[in-house]
């Protein structure tokens, strides 16, 4: 079993209603790893001690009364930096909101805090959540656990620091362009992106909006997927103004073992090559699937156009997040989309989105419906498709010039890291859910997570198969130079997880950075 920081927020919660840990006790071990490793990951950004405290203690009157608070009573998690907290500021990373606080919670951590949870801080973000990594002018960088020179992901990166190197039990983030899944596969975590909108995301906004986004999605990050189950069940269901007229009835899987699923796996595309570091981690799995005697398809596809997905889908994003740009900024943006009519560039398309009429949405809207059908007959036939999360595992810290002016490297090659927005899209903007589990390690020991993908509110079923997936492949194993500290005996240096089976190519062993400053900078 894991040392007690790393253990799961299921097995924590265990602990505490059979009165072997207590709430407050496990609060302040999660601090004192807070104040030891966080100078160097700078993963928790703001916190309320006192406040996190009281409860604490509150939880473990309750329970000595018999009250239990709900599935997750005193488990201390901390929350992506743009939800809002009573008491914490919300800032998204913009300079200018540095003294904003919220005067209620957001409606998910409510629903959070009602099963029982003890809310002590926030974590880092980029600026408007849109890059995948974390950096910003108010709160700095955040480091990957793995090696501090590379991001950790965003734009819940900081969420997936703070759980890796065992600073919390469980973590919530926001995924409009994979910025939950990213993270998960960037530091070697769980993750989910539900089914669009069936968490509701008040009071998980820029301040004044309340307009639910198309695409984007609320969700949990965790260390096993049990977590995921446990922390969908608390965030999803209607919003107060809905639920009179539906509620929320997820089909629990019916599949008990490996073998029984219809899997395709898709290794790369066209649209974004994947490193063959990454595809030979998915290549693995997909073995290993054959050898449980799993249905395994490396030609199943769905009837969809790769090329005009990705094309739908970054119009869509940005028409989605283009509320945010000034009028100045759409003034010019107006003129560059006039005048760079057919150019193909990511800004050029970019532009041109932000600045649509709204016919134009409606002819993208009327694509995407009819995806999402292609997708549905692709799923009569398969029960999940298998992808890369990202074309890359963990890349070096690059803070300068505009999102879509860097590169990352593929293999051998620079291309642009807005490229692999297509693994992002692809499903995402068809409101399909994705899983994210881990699936080993780069030869030079970078995690590497799978996308499992499944249909339309089939979020359990790709839960379910993540849970098969820790539990015969590959669990979450802790960061080597997150071993020691508070928590942690000096046997658990060697004892880093479960043990894998000897038919399981999943690689249990890594080579982290050592821990360097962290970096603070501006954020672009």
């Amino acid at each position: 079993m894991l040392a007690l920081p790393f253990r799961s927020a299921k097995d924590l919660a265990g602990a505490i209603r059979r009165r072997k840990l207590g709430a407050l006790e496990l609060l302040d071990l999660y601090v004192a790893r807070m104040e030891t490793f966080n100078p160097t990951v700078n993963a928790i950004v703001v916190t309320d001690l006192e406040a996190a405290r009281k409860r604490a203690r509150a939880a473990d009157r309750a329970l000595a009364r018999g009250q239990v608070w709900g599935p997750l009573h005193g488990v201390p998690m901390t929350i992506k930096e743009s939800y809002d907290v009573v008491g914490m500021p919300t800032t998204w990373g913009v300079p200018e909101l540095r003294n904003n606080f919220p005067t209620q919670n957001a409606l998910a951590v409510d629903r959070l805090l009602a099963a029982g949870v003890v809310l002590f801080g926030k974590t880092n973000v980029p600026i408007h959540l849109a890059d995948w990594q974390s950096f910003n002018a108010i709160h700095g960088t955040t480091n990957n656990p793995w090696d501090v020179t590379r991001t950790p992901g965003g734009s819940s990166g900081g969420a997936a620091a703070a759980l890796a190197t065992g600073m919390t039990a469980l973590e919530a983030g926001s995924d409009i362009g994979s910025s939950i899944r990213n993270p998960a596969h960037y530091c070697g975590l769980f993750g989910l992106k539900p089914s669009w909108a069936i968490v509701p995301p008040r009071g998980q906004a820029m301040p004044g909006r309340i307009t639910v986004s198309d695409i984007d999605v609320c969700g949990p990050l965790a260390r096993s997927a049990d977590d995921l189950d446990l922390a969908l069940a608390a965030m999803a269901g209607p919003d107060e103004i809905d639920g009179v007229g539906w509620k929320l009835a997820l089909p629990s899987p019916t599949k008990k073992s490996l073998r029984e699923y219809r899997v395709a796996v898709m290794l790369t595309s066209p649209e974004s090559e994947v490193d063959r570091e990454v595809q030979d981690r998915l290549q693995a799995l997909a073995d290993f699937l054959a050898k449980k005697r799993a249905k395994v398809s490396d030609r199943a596809r769905p009837a969809v156009d790769m090329a005009e997905a990705h094309r739908v889908y970054i119009s869509l994003l940005r028409g989605a997040t283009s509320y945010r740009i000034t009028p100045e900024e759409f003034a010019t943006q107006l003129d560059d989309a006039r005048r760079l009519r057919d150019d193909p560039s990511y800004y050029a398309r970019m532009a041109r989105a932000n600045t649509m009429h709204h016919k134009d949405w409606l002819a993208l809207d009327e694509a995407r419906q009819r995806m999402r059908w292609q997708w549905k007959a692709f799923f009569d036939e398969w029960d999940l498709l298998l992808c890369p999360v990202a074309a890359s595992a963990a890349f070096p810290h690059q803070q300068s010039g505009q999102r879509w002016e860097r590169t990352i490297r593929v293999n051998g090659k620079d291309v642009p890291t807005t490229d692999q927005l297509f693994w992002a899209g692809y499903t995402g903007m068809a409101y399909l859910p994705s899983a994210v589990a881990p699936c080993g390690r780069t030869p030079a020991g970078l995690p590497v997570g799978v996308q499992i993908v499944a249909p339309q509110y089939g979020d359990r079923l790709a839960i379910h198969f993540a849970r098969l997936l820790e539990r015969e492949f590959q669990p979450f194993i802790p960061p080597d130079d997150y071993l020691g500290g508070p928590g942690m005996a000096p046997r658990n240096r060697e004892a880093k997880g479960a043990t894998p089976p000897s038919d399981s190519p999943g690689q249990r062993s890594a080579r982290p950075g050592k821990p360097v400053a962290r970096l603070d900078s501006g954020a672009s």
